[in-house]
């Protein structure tokens, strides 16, 4: 049984992240779990067709990684290249155990050190201890597919958006893509002239906005490899993003009238059928939920070969040979792509974690989860989740908050070292206190009264997936570390 002074749960951008910045505070002894049998996380498991990310690359990299990107919005090959660089570079694959799959958490109290409970690809037991941990599993790992009924008597091919099978040979089959949020925006139109019919079923349409997209030109990417210049349009990029929690926060006026408006003209320069129009449009305040980029969504569904099945045309069964519409049409089907999301907020960690006394976290977590910055609970000593309760960002690079998160947990370990102390974990009044900080200020924000319902919010209607506010103010909180927010032992 091997004891780590750090173990790190999931190879991502948040586990290299993590890595990294231990070693930069001289901490060696750590390693990195990764439950699949390759390391990297998101954009290397997530190769569906089309896949690419809908923030700019530039500033879409870690903060000390830049690097020689091809285009604006970087494509999932150019990601995982770039996932690959940034392990290889920093020699982490030497510090990791693939095909681990952590089944239990479980804190013991006797020896101060989490005991890590896993399975090897061969599923035999595992067992582990650290100090600490830091949990990088990301939001967007485990996915859902609802239970429709007759889910599992179709006889022909399924699969989720996840675990793309790219043997499939799409070439004139009947398709159904179930769901049409950003997955779907970017696999429709992609795989839409290689079906012989392609169905889109909605449940609710999203907005739609022009996606700003280039291909760097030769003297751009030399330009751009210095460093000065890479810096400044990294800086430029994030204060534009930024400006986007004015509406998302502030000015619900400005929200409509800048972006709302914008994407009701890209639905009427791209589509012509009123009825599609009508389709398509959403019936809540733009941000409500995630707005997608695309300049091909539209053109997609007016596709001879593909048809938008709205809500009210929406699947009452799956059978043996595809899909039963509620107003009883029968269609015929090769294929059906669940593209129905992730337990991203009452499922952020998909493995029981239990703290002092016997304490399930799922339990804490009633009725929503919650943590002091997002980052460390009450009750979980030295446990650290990254992209954890309410550090998501709906309008910049999610690893800018990775990267602010870094800042609180290094400081954490470093006090753990420096005081020489076996534990840290915040106070139960200062998690309470940031909690109740938090959703005041979400009640100002579009993703709270925006008008839908989106996998922002918790099961009890709390938005636990979003920050409500500048990133820059999220760095600020997780730089200033306050002690006597912590409780040390």
């Amino acid at each position: 049984m091997g004891v780590y002074r750090v173990i790190i749960i999931g190879s991502g951008f948040g586990g290299q992240c993590a890595a990294v910045n231990l070693r930069r505070i001289g901490i060696e002894d750590f390693l990195i779990l990764e439950r699949r049998d390759f390391m990297g996380g998101t954009w290397c498991q997530n190769s569906y067709p089309g896949a690419a990310v809908d923030v700019q690359s530039p500033l879409y990299s870690l903060s000390f990684e830049p690097y020689d990107w091809s285009r604006m919005f970087a494509e999932q090959a150019e990601l995982e290249h770039y996932t690959g660089h940034v392990i290889d570079k920093h020699r982490l694959r030497d510090r990791t155990r693939i095909g681990t799959d952590v089944t239990r958490l479980e804190w013991n109290e006797a020896e101060g050190l989490w005991d890590v409970h896993a399975r090897d690809r061969s599923g035999d037991a595992i067992r582990l201890q650290a100090s600490s941990i830091v949990n990088a599993t990301g939001p967007l790992s485990t996915p859902v597919i609802p239970d429709f009924p007759g889910r599992d008597d179709f006889k022909g091919r399924s699969f989720h958006t996840n675990s793309w099978d790219h043997g499939y040979d799409l070439n004139g089959k009947r398709v159904a893509v179930i769901g049409s949020g950003a997955s779907a925006a970017q696999i429709i139109p992609a795989i839409a002239p290689r079906c012989g019919a392609l169905h889109v079923f909605q449940r609710t349409p999203h907005w739609v906005l022009p996606r700003p997209d280039r291909t760097f030109t030769p003297w751009q990417r030399r330009l751009l490899r210095n460093k000065a210049v890479y810096r400044g349009l990294r800086a430029a990029i994030y204060l534009g993003l930024e400006t986007r929690v004015i509406g998302f926060k502030y000015s619900r006026t400005m929200l409509k009238l800048v972006a709302q408006r914008k994407a009701l003209k890209h639905i009427r320069a791209q589509i012509r059928d009123p009825a599609l129009r009508r389709a398509v449009t959403p019936d809540f305040t733009i941000g409500c939920k995630r707005v997608i980029l695309s300049n091909t969504l539209y053109p997609a569904y007016c596709r001879d070969n593909v048809t938008l099945h709205p809500r009210d045309q929406g699947i009452a069964a799956i059978t043996e040979t595809g899909i039963t519409t509620i107003s009883g049409q029968r269609i015929d089907l090769d294929l059906v792509v669940y593209s129905t999301g992730y337990d991203a907020t009452d499922g952020v960690i998909s493995y029981p974690v239990i703290g002092r006394r016997g304490r399930r976290l799922a339990d804490v977590w009633q009725p929503y989860p919650r943590a002091y910055l997002g980052t460390a609970i009450p009750g979980f000593p030295n446990f650290f989740v990254v992209t954890g309760p309410n550090t998501g960002i709906g309008h910049t690079s999610a690893i800018f908050v990775i990267e602010a998160q870094m800042s609180y947990i290094m400081r954490a370990l470093e006090t753990l070292r420096d005081r020489r102390v076996g534990t840290i974990e915040p106070t139960v009044r200062a998690e309470a206190d940031y909690t109740a900080m938090i959703h005041s200020e979400m009640e100002r924000t579009v993703w709270k009264s925006g008008g839908c319902q989106s996998w922002y919010k918790s099961a009890d209607g709390h938005v636990v997936a979003m920050f409500p506010g500048f990133s820059f103010t999220f760095r600020r909180l997780a730089r200033d570390f306050k002690q006597r927010d912590h409780v040390l032992g």
